[in-house]
């Protein structure tokens, strides 16, 4: 199962950035989806998720009122809107498709990811 990230790139502190990614059908019409990121010599971690049916969104803690999590159906994709960007939200950013309905928040509740796309936050 292959998921397509993209959108990342570089922008200011302040800046907003749309992350989208891609996925098959068939994987992801019944599963929740999220996004994590990994900076540098750290672990990854948990940014968003939403569910099967986009009523549910979870978010981490360092990113919670600044970004948003949606899906559309018909595209098979899930968006990431990150405003109010800061030098610590750069990162390589993945999404994945969660085992289940409803996502959590640990990567272990996830079995398809994405090949990472990059976002830069210069100050």
């Amino acid at each position: 199962v292959q998921l397509q990230a993209s959108g990342g790139g570089l922008v200011q502190a302040g800046g907003s950035l749309r992350l989208s990614c891609a996925a098959p059908r068939r994987t992801s019409s019944n599963n929740a989806m999220g996004w994590f990121r990994q900076a540098p010599g750290k672990e990854r971690e948990f940014v968003a998720s939403i569910s099967w049916n986009g009523g549910t969104a979870l978010y981490g803690d360092n990113v919670q009122g600044r970004f948003t999590i949606s899906r559309d159906f018909a595209q098979s994709t899930a968006y990431l809107q990150m405003n109010s960007l800061k030098p610590e939200d750069a990162a390589v950013y993945y999404c994945a498709v969660a085992r289940r309905s409803y996502s959590g928040r640990e990567v272990t509740d996830y079995n398809y990811w994405g090949q990472g796309t990059l976002v830069t936050v210069s100050s």
